[in-house]
């Protein structure tokens, strides 16, 4: 079909390289929802706060984030290979791709976390706020289990961006089957080996998508 022949393709390394995706989104997507919901919560509360203080250090870590989301990636990668090293030991392949998915990634969710908040209605939050409630219990309590349809979509944009993410770290060898599509691809002409990779890349977003789609309805109420 269109001059191409699968018959060469060692699925053997298709198979490796998914599984190096899957390693480089789980581990990725972890941290980065781990730093960045308490980023995203901060973000929120010390927008609302009526002390200078509070909000200049909002304004500080808001100016952060934005500049942590503005460097493109590629670069990223790139200039944090000194820091990269210091952490994990290497700068390439999969463990090597880690810290930098995670520094790109964790500033995104973190604004998406505050946006989903921001959607909170504010009638119940001072209804917490009436019957006694902590900053910490109206966090736990309130703000997140009401924002967790947003936080879900916010989750799910997020783990779709770090796909992207890691198709383009192939570019610096990090592995996964965005290098296997750069190598084969472009180095090596070997066409069935990128058209195999950019459809397997497809079918993960698909599939991910779907399921935080699924996730999002199933918590929303009607």
């Amino acid at each position: 079909m269109l001059g191409l022949d699968f018959s060469q393709v060692d699925w053997n390394e298709i198979g490796t390289a998914t599984l190096d995706t899957l390693r480089m989104l789980g581990a990725s997507a972890l941290f980065s929802f781990i730093i960045g919901l308490p980023i995203g919560v901060l973000l929120y509360m010390a927008a609302r706060s009526t002390s200078g203080l509070v909000r200049f250090g909002y304004s500080i870590l808001s100016f952060i984030v934005n500049i942590l989301r503005s460097v493109p990636f590629i670069i990223l990668i790139v200039a944090m290979i000194p820091i990269t090293k210091s952490i994990v030991g290497v700068s390439y392949g999969v463990l090597g791709t880690i810290p930098p998915l995670v520094v790109g990634a964790a500033p995104f969710f973190a604004r998406l976390v505050e946006t989903a908040l921001n959607e909170v209605d504010k009638g119940v939050i001072e209804a917490a706020h009436a019957m006694g409630s902590s900053t910490s219990q109206i966090v736990w309590k309130v703000l997140l289990p009401e924002a967790r349809p947003g936080l879900l979509a916010g989750m799910t944009i997020t783990i779709v961006t770090l796909v992207s993410y890691t198709a383009m770290s192939g570019q610096v060898g990090g592995g996964g089957l965005g290098d296997l599509a750069i190598k084969y691809g472009y180095y090596r002409y070997e066409t069935e080996i990128m058209i195999l990779s950019v459809v397997l890349m497809i079918v993960l977003v698909q599939l991910l998508q779907m399921a935080g789609d699924r996730l999002v309805r199933h918590f929303t109420r009607k």
